[in-house]
């Protein structure tokens, strides 16, 4: 399963890849919302987790970007 991690808190980032590496998660991360738009626009995930207050663009902007992304029927 791939996911997209967007964390400002770099210490913090690295802490949750490792968690979710060792549990065979493939993560790519990102440090602000609009790196985070830019892999949504070229990458597939599984799964994004985004936090709300990061700089450029917080979580909520990413989410209203892609909207049909996230909602799966």
């Amino acid at each position: 399963m791939k996911l997209l991690l967007a964390e400002d808190e770099v210490e913090l980032s690295n802490a949750l890849t490792a968690i979710l590496q060792h549990n065979h998660y493939t993560v790519d991360a990102v440090y602000d919302g609009q790196a985070a738009i830019e892999y949504l626009s070229v990458e597939e995930y599984d799964g994004v987790i985004l936090d709300i207050m990061m700089p450029k663009k917080d979580g909520i902007e990413v989410l209203t970007k892609f909207p049909k992304k996230f909602l799966r029927m």
